[in-house]
C-alpha cells in the first residue's frame, strides 16, 4: 500500500522513486496513509488550469480520476501564458511537477511524432485532484449539490431544478476561462465540472460514464448504480439553440428526450440487465447560467 500512494517517480534512468517528504511524513505520523505533498506548496495554478481550463481537459481528467490512463504529445517547452488554451502544455506542466507518470511512449507516423501514455503517480497525487475537485463544490454550493444529488436519488424533479439552478449560479463564474464565454460555450464548461463532481462524490455508490457509444448515438452521461437494484439514470445535455428553432427551454428540453429515444441511449444499461423501469432519462436544458431539467 505505500507503493500505491507514494512511489511512482523517475528520475533520468532511475525509476520506483518514492517521494521522501511524503515518506517521512508518513513514518512520523505513525504511518498514517495522507496526502502529505498538497500540504508543502501552493496547488493554486494547476487548480486554475483544471477549473477553467478548455473542456478536453475536464474530460480527460474524468478518465484520470476512474483510474484510466490518456494518450498525449507533450510540449517540452511549457509557455506558461499559453496554458489556459493548450490541453498538451497543461500535461506537460503536470508531468514536469510529478502529478503525473509516463507508462509508454511510442513513435506515431513518418515524422515519428512522440505519443505518450500518462496516468496519475500515485494515489497520493490522485488524492490531491479529488480534493482540488470537491473543493470546485465547497461552501454554500456544496449543500446546493448534496440536495440535488438527494432530489435525483428520491426522483424529485422540482427539487433538481431548485438546486440545480442554485448550483449553476454559484459556480458558472468559476468555470470561466477569462474569455467571455458565451451563452452557447459557458454551460460547456460548468457541464465537465459538474460531471467531474459526480466522479469524485458518487465514486462509491456509481459508476459515472460519459460521451460513450450507445444505441445509435453519444449520451452525455450515464450513471450506473453498484448496487444493481439500484436505479440508473442518463443525462442530455443542450444548449437552447435558436437556429434549431428553439424558443425557449421548454423546446431545447423537448429536444433532448427525443434524442435521448431516438438513439436509444438506454441501450447499454439494457445489455447490462438493468430493468427499464428502473431506468431515469433527463433532459438538462441551459441557456446561459439558466437550466430546465425533466
Amino acid at each position: 500500500m505505500v507503493k500505491k500512494w507514494y512511489d511512482g517517480f523517475t528520475f533520468g534512468s532511475q525509476s520506483d522513486i518514492y517521494n521522501p517528504w511524503s515518506i517521512s511524513s508518513f513514518i512520523r505520523n505513525k504511518g498514517k496513509y495522507e496526502n502529505y505533498w498538497a500540504d508543502t506548496s501552493s496547488n493554486g495554478l494547476v487548480n486554475s488550469l483544471m477549473q477553467s481550463g478548455v473542456p478536453g481537459i475536464k474530460q480527460t481528467m474524468e478518465a484520470l480520476l476512474q483510474g484510466k490512463s490518456f494518450e498525449a504529445e507533450l510540449d517540452e517547452r511549457i509557455v506558461f501564458d499559453q496554458l489556459d488554451g493548450s490541453a498538451s502544455a497543461v500535461w506537460s506542466l503536470l508531468l514536469a511537477t510529478g502529478y503525473l507518470k509516463v507508462l509508454d511512449l511510442k513513435y506515431v507516423g513518418e515524422r515519428k511524432r512522440k505519443v505518450y501514455t500518462l496516468a496519475f503517480t500515485n494515489m497520493e497525487s490522485e488524492s490531491i485532484f479529488e480534493n482540488m475537485v470537491k473543493g470546485w463544490f465547497g461552501g454554500n454550493t456544496e449543500t446546493y449539490y448534496n440536495e440535488f444529488i438527494n432530489a435525483l436519488l428520491n426522483d424529485n424533479v422540482r427539487k433538481m431544478n431548485t438546486f440545480m439552478n442554485k448550483v449553476a449560479l454559484n459556480t458558472f463564474s468559476s468555470f470561466d476561462g477569462g474569455n467571455k464565454p458565451s451563452d452557447q460555450t459557458e454551460p460547456e464548461r460548468f457541464y465537465h465540472g459538474f460531471v467531474l463532481g459526480m466522479v469524485v462524490n458518487m465514486a462509491d455508490t456509481y459508476i459515472v460514464r460519459s460521451n460513450r457509444e450507445s444505441g445509435y448515438g453519444r449520451y452525455d452521461v450515464m450513471l450506473e448504480p453498484v448496487d444493481r437494484g439500484g436505479k440508473a439514470f442518463i443525462f442530455e445535455f443542450k444548449v437552447l439553440d435558436e437556429d434549431e428553432d428553439e424558443v425557449t427551454l421548454e423546446d431545447t428540453l423537448a429536444a433532448a428526450h427525443r434524442q435521448i429515444v431516438e438513439k436509444k441511449y438506454e441501450a447499454e444499461l439494457v445489455s447490462r440487465g438493468f430493468a427499464r423501469e428502473k431506468i431515469r432519462k433527463y433532459g438538462f436544458a441551459f441557456w446561459g447560467k439558466e437550466c430546465l431539467i425533466g
